[in-house]
């Protein structure tokens, strides 16, 4: 009987942690970019000077300074990376 006991206790504890480790995978794919990887991703298509970074809910705004003087408002989006909008000003 405390043989049987013990495999089952066994059992379970295997299932748990395998389980466990199916959940962070799961929690790894669904988490969001933070500002350093945002603006990262600004740089690689607009060259400059990030100036602020700014989050909402669902996007980060980065605001970027060229040498022309100019500067670039681009909309990141935090679930996937993608830049989503893209404006500029003169100053």
């Amino acid at each position: 009987m405390v043989l049987i006991r013990r495999n089952v206790i066994f059992l379970l504890m295997a299932f748990a942690l395998s389980f466990g480790g199916q959940v962070s995978a799961q929690e790894k794919s669904n988490s969001s970019i933070d500002k350093a990887q945002a603006a990262e991703k600004v740089l690689q298509k607009v060259r400059g000077r990030v100036l602020r970074v700014n989050q909402s809910k669902n996007t980060y705004k980065v605001k970027v300074l060229q040498k022309t003087g100019r500067v670039v408002t681009v909309d990141v989006d935090k679930r996937s990376g993608k830049i989503t909008k893209q404006r500029s000003r003169d100053k």
